[in-house]
C-alpha cells in the first residue's frame, strides 16, 4: 500500500530527439489527424492503425502514444494502453495525459494502488486540473476498500455460503401492494417456475419494474444448485434433424437480447441456445438480462445454456456497474448470492464432440486437453493466471504463437496454437466471444476460429452490429446472423458503475 504522504517525483525529460525530416512530421501530423477522426467517429480500431502509422514515422511524440493509449481503452485492450501510456511519458515526462491514460487503464484491470501513484504523479504537474482531482479521489476510495476488505477477510476454507444460510423466510409475505408476476406454490411447499411466470416477468422488465424479492431469490437459489450439479466442460448433443444457436457477450443490454429472441425465437426445447458468458456490467438492464437466462435455464436445462465470462467476477461486477444495479433494484444480499452463482458457471462447452465453446480463448501452456477444463475446480473467483484465467480472458492473434495479451490480463495466441489445440482434441472448431467486432462476429485462424458478439451498439457508443451463430446438427457448420441495436429506456449504460469511468 502506498504512503499517502508519499514524495512523487517527476522524471527528468530525456535528451532531445535528433531532428526528423519536416515533409515527414508533416505526413505524421496527418496520419494522426485521420486517426483522430476516425476516434471520434468511434470507429477506434481505424483510429489505433492511424495512431500507428503516426508513430511509424515520428516515433518521439508522446501525443500519439497517448491518443492510441486513449483508443486501446476504448476497446478494453488496457494491456496495450499502459505500454502506450508508459512510452507516451519516457518521452515527455510532464505530458499528463499518458499519466491520465495508464492510471485509466490501471483503474479499469483492477490495478489502483498503481493508478493512484499515476494520478498522483500526474497531479504533481497539474495540481488545480478539476478531472485529474476527481479521479484520484474515487481511485483512492478505491485503495481503500480494498484495505477494508482485505482486513475483513476470512480463508476460502472458513467462508460461509451466503445461498445456503439465506434465509427467505423474511421475503414470504408479499405485499398486497405487488401486482407483478407470481411463481406457482407457496414458501411452505415450495415454488415452482413455469413459462407463464417468465412470460409475464419479461413483460415486468419491458416495462421498467422488478419482480418480488421472494422470487428474485429464489430463482438465484434454483439456478445455483442446478449449476452446481454440473461439469466445468458441458458436452451437448445436437441431433442431426436440429439446430443450435451459440450468442456472445450481451453485457445488460436487455432490449438487445429481447430482439435476438424476436429474429430468432425464444429458448425452447425446439429451439435450444448457449449464452457465452459476460451477460452483466456495462449495460444498465443487467438484472434483467441474468433473471431471463437463468430462469430461461430452469425451464430448459437441458435446452438453455450458460458459460462464465470474465465478467461474471466480483472484481468486475464491483466496477463496472452490476454491483450497484443490483444493489439499486433489490439489495445488497442479493449481490453476494450472485458472486456466489456466478462461481458455479460451466466454463465451456462442447457441441456434438466437434465445437469448443468458451467465452475467451487459448491457453499459455501446451497440451491442454478437453479433460484438462472438466477437471477444472472452477467454483471460485477467476485466477490471475492458468487454464481457468485463459478461458476467460485470452484473445487471438495474427501473431504466431503465443504473446503478451493487449488486455494485461492472459495472453494472446495464434493460428498455429489453434490448430494443434484443435487437432491433439479432434476438434473442428473453437467458438468464442469476448470481443466486440464491427460486423458482430469475424473468423479468424484459417477458418478454425470465430468470435461471436451479440451486444449491438456496444456502450450505446460502438455503432457495432450484434451477431449470433446458428449450428444445424447433421453437419455443424456455422451460420450467421447480424442485426443492429433497438430502442431502449432512457438509461445509460453505465448508469451504476464506478464514476470514475465516466472520464474515460
Amino acid at each position: 500500500m502506498e504512503d499517502d504522504n508519499e514524495v512523487i517525483e517527476v522524471p527528468e525529460a530525456p535528451p532531445p530527439p535528433p531532428p526528423v525530416d519536416p515533409a515527414v512530421l508533416a505526413e505524421a501530423e496527418a496520419a494522426k489527424d485521420e486517426a483522430n477522426k476516425n476516434f471520434k467517429a468511434k470507429h477506434f480500431a481505424a483510429a489505433i492503425e492511424g495512431y500507428s502509422r503516426a508513430i511509424e514515422l515520428n516515433p518521439n511524440n508522446a501525443i500519439y502514444y497517448a491518443n492510441r493509449a486513449a483508443a486501446h481503452i476504448k476497446l478494453e485492450n488496457y494491456g496495450a494502453a499502459v505500454v502506450d501510456a508508459e512510452k507516451a511519458t519516457e518521452i515527455d515526462p510532464k505530458y499528463i495525459k499518458g499519466y491520465y491514460r495508464r492510471g485509466d487503464a490501471h483503474f479499469a484491470l483492477g490495478k489502483y494502488k498503481l493508478a493512484v501513484k499515476d494520478l498522483r504523479t500526474a497531479a504533481k504537474v497539474a495540481p488545480r486540473d478539476p478531472d485529474l482531482r476527481r479521479k484520484l479521489s474515487e481511485c483512492e476510495k478505491e485503495v481503500k476498500r480494498l484495505r477494508f476488505e482485505e482486513a475483513l477477510a476470512v480463508p476460502d476454507s472458513e467462508a460461509v455460503s451466503v445461498l445456503e444460510t439465506l434465509d427467505l423466510s423474511i421475503y414470504d409475505n408479499i405485499e398486497e401492494s405487488y401486482t407483478g408476476p407470481r411463481m406457482q406454490g407457496n414458501a411452505a411447499e415450495g415454488y415452482v417456475l413455469t413459462l407463464e411466470f417468465v412470460t409475464a416477468m419479461l413483460e415486468e422488465f419491458r416495462q421498467q419494474r422488478t419482480i418480488h424479492k421472494r422470487f428474485a431469490f429464489e430463482i438465484i437459489r434454483q439456478a445455483h444448485a442446478l449449476f452446481r450439479s454440473l461439469p466445468s466442460l458441458v458436452d451437448v448433443v445436437i441431433p442431426d434433424d436440429k439446430h443450435f444457436t451459440v450468442c456472445g457477450d450481451v453485457h445488460g443490454q436487455f432490449f438487445d437480447l429481447l430482439n435476438i429472441w424476436k429474429i430468432n425465437g425464444m429458448p425452447s426445447t425446439d429451439n435450444p441456445y448457449l449464452f457465452n458468458g459476460d451477460f452483466v456490467d456495462r449495460g444498465s438492464f443487467s438484472c434483467e438480462v441474468i433473471f431471463a437466462l437463468l430462469a430461461f435455464k430452469l425451464l430448459y436445462p437441458d435446452h438453455l445454456h450458460l458459460t462464465r465470462g470474465n465478467h461474471e467476477s466480483k472484481s468486475m461486477n464491483k466496477v463496472y456497474g452490476f454491483d450497484g444495479e443490483v444493489k439499486a433494484k433489490y439489495n445488497g444480499t442479493m449481490v453476494d448470492c450472485f458472486r456466489e452463482l456466478f462461481c458455479g458457471l460451466p466454463l465451456a462447452a462442447c457441441l456434438n464432440g466437434r465445437v469448443l465453446v468458451l467465452h475467451g480463448g487459448l491457453f499459455s501452456q501446451e497440451g491442454v486437453t478437453l479433460e484438462d477444463i472438466r477437471r477444472i475446480d472452477r467454483f471460485r473467483e477467476p485466477p490471475e493466471d492458468g487454464i481457468m484465467c485463459d478461458a476467460l480472458w485470452a484473445d487471438p492473434s495474427p501473431m504466431p504463437g503465443r504473446t503478451p495479451s493487449k488486455r494485461g490480463v492472459g495472453l494472446s495466441f495464434g493460428s498455429d496454437v489453434t490448430r494443434r489445440f484443435l487437432e491433439a482434441n479432434g476438434l473442428e472448431l473453437i467458438v468464442r466471444s469476448h470481443e466486440v467486432k464491427e460486423e458482430g462476429y469475424e473468423v479468424e485462424h484459417e477458418g478454425r476460429l470465430i468470435t461471436v458478439f451479440s451486444a449491438p451498439n456496444y456502450c450505446d457508443q460502438m455503432g457495432n452490429k450484434g451477431a449470433f451463430v446458428r449450428f444445424n446438427g447433421n453437419d455443424m457448420v456455422p451460420h450467421f446472423t447480424t442485426f443492429a441495436a433497438v430502442p431502449h429506456p432512457d438509461v445509460r449504460p453505465m448508469a451504476y458503475a464506478n464514476s470514475y469511468l465516466m472520464g474515460m
